[in-house]
């Protein structure tokens, strides 16, 4: 998916994901019945509000026990706004994204595998975390995405490639999304075509 002026969006990326089969005879034996499966990124934002944020890495410290929890927790009052799925994005593959929806015991929110990281530098968020050891990763951000145009934009400030950075979040978390989305019902400008970019000045 790629920004492109006016708030319009190419969404030209797939992502590959395990699906549980429910065919007997073709789902696979074991602790693992999960067949591969591409999904094109119009199909998840095709017809609905989406809220999307992204973070660097599953089982990671702010990601684990913040950003991911917030997100799952404001789901209910996501979807009283008019919200009709709310999709973490990471750069990591889907065995991954699948266990650490399980360890933290995820019902609500839905995961989205980005492990080559071409949704994300579609995006523009691409990040190196060398200095971790992480390689390549998302920058931390979240946006509202009304049938594949991005109608608000909420992204941490001081994006960089150097790790020249604290591990910021606040301007992604979910009550900056809850806030613009009550101001939006109340001035009954929800239609509105072009993007609202949500970030503090570095």
């Amino acid at each position: 998916m790629v920004r492109t002026e006016g708030g319009n969006v190419a969404q030209s990326c797939h992502t590959r994901g395990r699906i549980q089969d429910a065919r007997p005879r073709r789902s696979l034996p074991g602790d693992n019945p999960f067949r591969w499966q591409d999904l094109p990124s119009r199909e998840v934002f095709h017809g609905q509000r989406i809220v999307l944020f992204s973070l660097p890495g599953a089982f990671t410290p702010t990601c684990t026990t913040e950003q991911c929890p917030a997100f799952e927790q404001a789901y209910d009052a996501l979807r009283a706004l008019g919200v009709d799925e709310v999709y973490c994005v990471s750069v990591n593959d889907a065995f991954v994204m699948y266990q650490w929806a399980k360890h933290l015991g995820l019902h609500n929110l839905k995961m989205l595998p980005d492990g080559s990281g071409d949704f994300t530098r579609r995006m523009g968020m691409l990040v190196k975390k060398d200095h971790l050891g992480f390689g390549q990763r998302s920058w931390r951000y979240a946006a509202v995405i009304d049938d594949g145009i991005v109608r608000a934009w909420f992204e941490e400030p001081g994006i960089n490639d150097e790790g020249a950075d604290d591990d910021p979040y606040a301007e992604s978390a979910p009550d900056k999304i809850i806030g613009w989305l009550k101001a939006q019902n109340n001035d009954g400008a929800a239609g509105t075509s072009t993007i609202e970019w949500l970030q503090p000045a570095d």
